[in-house]
């Protein structure tokens, strides 16, 4: 047989076939295995198929870019991308407690992004709308649906007590904590609940070996459930720390009423150990990869957001207890929290680079993107993402509440420090891209030269040889990502760094504070400023459009469904509100389907081709056979991203190594790759780990001028159509013979 997975962005199973009728043979309308209608019945045909494999083919696009609500998805953008930091780890031996602490730190960071979206959410509901602009008559005069919660234009009704506001605005938050964890119960439910196929770990797994391959790799059940208890807990006592310190700050001024001021100190108490609960359970790793783990820790799940939900209440019904003389002037209590995420975000990243860079110089890998700092920048990128979100959100509401600019006061000052950098930051990158630009120039020269002798002997044609040259040399900068990633993630934490600072030492604007400097900077300051809020408000509403629209158009969906088939392939590890890993659905399919196939009879073999991520998942699902089974598999893999991108950013699970592992342990494995693709390319393993694994690099187009085999103009392919090559099935007949079982040598004459 031959088993076909389809890369990113998805296809049908008629293009994959080749053939208008195709049947479902097993699986259901989110992934499914389909076979041509003539193939249906092969088995009861062996005779026939002796000659030819029987195709069949995955499809698992709809696991990523399926219905429109998925479109949503983009709001966890954040948490998606520090979950991959957590997989980034260098590759090392013998070293577990410094791979633990890498997890924690990991997991941590993750922490404090539920934590600042919380308080963002907080910060717009609480403190912006019921806090400010509620108590501000000229706020709720413009906007009359917060007229009930106005002391002066309701003319002191029940609900304009500041407590009561808080409490009735506290709904916002608390409800996108639920939100979050229903999604996060429910995207396990349909996408991650597939079990793996039973097995014992093998010696190697248990020594050191890919963890790729362990049995409880792909079933992160225990680990997400209690991880989504503690983030539910975090997110919902954030929202009772915000509700009750505003009142417990009234209550504990001079001549404040006693019993208020105990139990505000008591609730205070309550939530910090109802955080320190959370926070232990986010450092307690809480899964084994070594079996398949169905165990859950039911109280835990269940009691620790339950604790936290009775706190909230708690906390609402104590602000919401009659204060009379107390009003809303100025900001609510709290801004000091986003600066403190903040510095907290930015030491778990400096103490997560040093942790990578002791794991990586254990064991140095030349290939490893930014010597194996690649987590410890990708987390920073995460924390810089949550941070423009929910700051940006907040910038917006402000704007929107108080279009004069004078009636309320507006969100933190250090809110606005970190829209100011973004000017900056991106002027460096432009300035990057130009120069990586000018590098892709100089190789399309390289190149022009590269392509006449490629195709030698052809009528010259500038405008051919150019447009392919300029293909190739524009397919190498994937290569650089680790470059713009490691100079956008240094920038950005330096830039942040110094907004900290500036926000805590002046207490004002970035224009303020540079209001007795020369004109030039106080220019620069104001420039900065109002751009950066510009920025923020454009990336917004570019960002909501996108969403927008792919909730409704199905290309754009598909579009983001490319994001998630790269960004979700992980379990969620680090962060539960992340989006759902379709590897623990596909991979137990592949799994699956290819051990029921090769147990079904002594003479059965199959090839797994695999295009893009589909050689992902094709590699991953390998790793999960048997060792009896992983002999009776052959790899194809085309336009495979395997080293060229796994193999750099995640060392610890696809470096060097684990493919060899993977190369020893299969019959035989072919890759294939273009100089055009910018995705797929070599694997590289030596060639002392026995039969080389690449073909040499495929001529794309396959002619350069009109031949009699191509009398129209032949396509630049790039990373799509691999079967169009003559390469492609050559290949696969090759691995085909290898796996076909051959006949009994006969016996020579007189042994018995």
């Amino acid at each position: 047989m031959e088993l076909l997975v389809h890369g990113v962005g998805g296809t049908t199973p008629q293009e994959m076939l080749d053939d208008p009728r195709t049947v479902r043979i097993t699986g259901d309308g989110t992934a499914a295995v389909f076979r041509r209608a003539d193939d249906v019945d092969a088995e009861d045909r062996p005779d026939d198929q002796r000659e030819q494999p029987v195709p069949e083919a995955y499809v698992w696009c709809n696991l990523t870019s399926g219905n429109s609500a998925r479109a949503l998805w983009l709001l966890l953008l954040p948490f998606m991308v520090v979950n991959l930091a957590h997989w980034m780890r260098p590759a090392t031996h013998d070293r577990a407690r410094t791979v633990r602490l890498y997890g924690l730190l990991v997991r941590l960071a993750g922490l404090t992004l539920t934590v600042l979206l919380v308080a963002a959410a907080c910060e717009v509901a609480l403190d912006l709308a019921a806090w400010q602009c509620a108590g501000t008559r000229a706020c709720a005069e413009r906007h009359s649906w917060l007229g009930f919660l106005s002391p002066t234009v309701s003319d002191g009704g029940w609900w304009s007590d500041p407590g009561r506001r808080l409490a009735l605005a506290a709904v916002v938050p608390a409800g996108l904590t639920g939100l979050l964890w229903y999604l996060s119960r429910r995207t396990w439910s349909a996408y991650e609940s597939q079990q793996p196929m039973t097995r014992e770990a093998e010696p190697d797994e248990e020594s050191g070996g890919t963890s790729l391959g362990r049995p409880g790799f792909w079933y992160g059940r225990r680990l997400v459930a209690r991880l989504r208890a503690a983030h539910t807990a975090a997110g919902l006592l954030t929202v009772a720390a915000a509700v009750a310190s505003a009142a417990a700050r009234f209550d504990r001024r001079s001549g404040g009423p006693a019993l208020l001021d105990a139990l505000g100190w008591a609730l205070d108490a309550a939530i910090v150990a109802c955080a320190a609960a959370a926070v232990w359970v986010v450092c307690r790793r809480g899964r084994s990869e070594n079996r398949l783990d169905r165990e859950l820790d039911e109280h835990l799940v269940r009691r620790l957001p339950l604790a936290a939900l009775v706190l909230l209440a708690l906390a609402l019904v104590y602000a919401g207890w009659d204060r009379p003389g107390w009003t809303s002037t100025g900001r609510l209590p709290g801004d000091p929290t986003f600066g403190a995420i903040a510095f907290f975000q930015g030491l778990l990243v400096i103490a997560l680079a040093v942790v990578a860079h002791v794991l990586h110089r254990t064991r140095p890998d030349p290939r490893a993107a930014m010597r194996g700092l690649g987590g410890p920048a990708v987390a920073m990128l995460a924390c810089a993402l949550g941070g423009v979100m929910s700051g940006g959100v907040a910038q917006r509401v402000a704007d929107w509440l108080d279009g004069t600019g004078a009636s309320i006061v507006g969100p933190p000052v250090l809110l606005t420090w970190q829209a100011s950098v973004i000017p900056p930051l991106l002027v460096l990158l432009l300035l990057l891209c130009g120069g990586l630009g000018r590098r892709a120039w100089r190789l399309r020269r390289t190149e022009l030269g590269n392509v006449e002798v490629d195709y030698v002997g052809e009528p010259r044609d500038t405008a051919r040889t150019r447009r392919i040259a300029t293909t190739r040399a524009m397919a190498t900068l994937t290569d650089r990502a680790p470059l713009v990633v490691a100079v956008t993630s240094t920038a950005t934490l330096l830039l942040g760094a110094g907004a900290l600072v500036g926000a805590l030492t002046t207490d004002k604007t970035p224009s303020e504070a540079a209001g007795g400097t020369y004109a030039f900077v106080h220019g620069a300051a104001e420039t900065a400023q109002a751009l950066g809020s510009w920025l923020i408000g454009f990336g917004f509403i570019l960002f909501v459009t996108w969403g927008r629209r792919a909730y409704k158009d199905a290309s754009a969906r598909r579009t983001i469904g490319i994001l998630w088939d790269v960004g979700t392939f992980w379990p969620r590890a680090a962060h539960p509100f992340a989006p759902p890993c379709y590897a623990e659905r596909a991979v137990p399919d592949l799994t699956w389907r290819m051990a029921t196939w090769t147990r079904a009879g002594e003479g059965r073999r199959l090839v797994i081709s695999g295009h893009s991520q589909g050689s992902v998942l094709a590699a991953a699902a390998a790793w999960q056979l048997t060792p009896a089974d992983r002999k009776r598999v052959a790899l194809l893999t085309y336009g495979s991203p395997l080293e060229r991108l796994y193999g750099r950013w995640f060392p610890a699970h696809f470096g060097q190594d684990a493919l060899t592992q993977l190369h020893d342990e299969v019959d035989c494995w072919r890759n294939l790759y273009r100089p055009t693709d910018p995705i797929g390319g070599p694997v590289r393993l030596p060639g002392d780990c026995g039969p080389a694994v690449d073909r040499e690099a495929l001529k794309d187009p396959l002619a350069y001028g009109r031949t009699p085999e191509h009398p129209l103009p032949a396509p630049i392919l790039g990373h799509g159509d691999y079967q169009a090559d003559p390469a492609f099935a050559e290949e696969r007949e090759l691995l085909l013979a290898r796996l076909r079982p051959e006949l009994p040598a006969q016996r020579p004459q007189g042994e018995d």
